[in-house]
């Protein structure tokens, strides 16, 4: 009888792991045959990387192999239903942090969103080079802008060539939703200050101003900026001379002109830039921008005949000063690192709005659960890296809100006072680990883009005590909805302008450089 018992024991397990084996074949059979995929809704990242000081610049090693272990899982397993929410890790700051990263105080920050509320608002208004042979791609290091007191992203360019063949290092803005690239220059008549030394034209070879009977100076300055150049008399005759200004206040005023630029490893011979002597605003500690826009001047179009008109870019979501994203020109997705396939959509263009790239939102939900407004759907949607926090019609945020409201109550975290344009916060004081339902973004096409847990909060206080949704409401339902950088971190965002679509996939950012 013992005998027998065992034996059929061992034929239950035997039958039991049988069928979980066939489970499994089959689930993988339904994902491959075009079975309905869930959007995903959950991932694990710790609240430290909401930091904006010195004490966010390492991932502990317990979170590194947490999420290695979880983008491993995540390539094994078929694709189906995930969880509705995340697991964020919180750390808070020391106050004495503060001090020592003005771009973190919360006065500081409360300015930074101000400034990025004025331009959500312009961007609601219509707004009336030889190359080299041709490669495949190139692809510079991109990061968190908060070293140079700014929430947007920054890369290096190489500008120039002195008598010794060495170009000038600037760190630049990234900017879609801007065309023309421009640093600051010497002999500077108003400059705000910048960490990296003033372009100094005259120490390049390369350097020249831009000839006031060039197109560059009428036609597609005008569609760049606004304005056509106009000319004066410069130091060897007349110049041609450009005026920009931006929806916050901002301006750069200065020279057109061309010259060398260096893009990781890539050279770029009479690249129109401007050439600014008097700049103001809050570009932080930057040199300038970086214009990749729609227009005949945006490095976009001026580098279509060698890298096709296509670009890529992955917004690291730490403020880590040694990790970094990165800035892919060309088409090659071989320097990408995506954990999932590149999803597309259409990309709309808009004649009143030339410089800016749009598309169509269809649906959403938050943490797996959908959401209903009849803002969804019902106009173009601009993407764009220069505005930092996602602006929704009216009729969508209060969905999303109220949804993101009722589970994050529901799991216990305890409401806070609203802060400058964030209006949904929450004290998480004593909190290392919090669960965030994801927002997820149905687009034209089938596409899907799922918020990462990082651009869900945003930290106000360094202690934790005033968390919030870092997204807010535009003031009209017809205005233009904006998804803005703080809700693209860690995706790998395609722009291909050649044939009109974006693109995205979920890609750790975070690089070790």
């Amino acid at each position: 009888m013992a005998a027998a018992s065992s034996s059929s024991a061992r034929g239950r397990h035997l039958l039991l792991r049988l069928l979980a084996l066939l489970a499994v074949v089959g689930n993988a059979a339904a994902a491959g045959s075009g079975a309905v995929v869930v959007g995903k809704k959950s991932a694990v990242l710790p609240l430290r990387e909401l930091e904006w000081g010195a004490a966010a610049r390492k991932i502990q090693g317990r979170y590194a192999q947490q999420k290695k272990a979880q983008i491993l899982g995540e390539h094994r397993k078929a694709e189906g239903a995930r969880r509705a929410t995340t697991v964020l890790e919180l750390k808070h700051h020391s106050p004495a942090t503060i001090s020592n990263q003005p771009a973190g105080s919360e006065g500081y920050l409360s300015r930074l969103l101000a400034a990025d509320a004025a331009r959500a608002a312009s961007l609601q208004l219509p707004r009336a080079a030889s190359i080299q042979s041709r490669q495949a791609a190139a692809q510079v290091p991109l990061t968190s802008g908060i070293r140079f007191q700014t929430l947007n992203y920054v890369t290096t360019i190489a500008l120039g060539k002195d008598s010794s063949g060495a170009a000038a290092k600037l760190n630049v803005i990234v900017d879609t939703g801007s065309d023309l690239t421009w640093v600051q220059c010497k002999p500077c008549r108003a400059c705000y200050e910048q960490r990296d030394p003033l372009f100094d034209p005259a120490s390049s070879a390369t350097y020249a101003a831009v000839p006031c009977n060039a197109s560059a100076c009428a036609a597609s300055l005008k569609e760049a900026t606004g304005a056509p150049g106009f000319c004066a008399k410069g130091g060897s005759g007349e110049r041609c001379y450009y005026g920009l200004g931006y929806g916050d206040g901002s301006f750069s005023r200065g020279v057109l002109a061309t010259d060398t630029v260096g893009l990781g490893g890539a050279k770029l011979d009479a690249f129109v830039f401007g050439c600014g002597l008097s700049n103001h605003g809050l570009f932080g500690g930057t040199a300038g921008l970086m214009g990749l826009g729609r227009t005949e001047l945006s490095l976009v179009s001026q580098t279509a005949s060698r890298f096709g008109g296509v670009f890529s870019y992955c917004l690291p979501a730490t403020t880590s000063g040694d990790s970094t994203g990165s800035l892919s020109l060309g088409s090659d997705p071989s320097s990408y690192r995506n954990t999932t396939p590149v999803a597309y959509t259409r990309m709309i263009a808009d004649p009143a709005q030339p410089p800016f790239y749009f598309m169509n939102v269809t649906g959403a939900s938050v943490g797996g659960a959908a959401v209903t407004a009849s803002g969804l759907g019902a106009r173009n949607v601009l993407i764009d890296s220069g505005t930092v926090i996602t602006r929704l019609a009216p009729s969508v945020y209060r969905a999303v809100r109220a949804e993101f409201a009722r589970q994050f109550t529901a799991a216990g975290y305890p409401a806070a006072p609203a802060f400058s344009l964030l209006d949904t916060c929450y004290n998480l004081t004593g909190h290392d680990e919090v669960n965030v339902p994801l927002l997820t973004l149905r687009l034209e096409g089938g596409a899907d883009m799922t918020v990462e847990a990082a651009g869900m909060l945003f930290m106000a206080k360094k202690d934790g005590s005033q968390v919030c949704l870092a997204m807010a409401s535009l003031p009209y339902e017809d205005q233009t909805p904006i998804i803005g950088n703080y809700q693209q971190k860690n995706k790998r965002v395609v722009y291909d302008t050649v044939r009109s679509g974006l693109g995205f996939a979920d890609e750790d950012c975070t690089y070790s450089m």
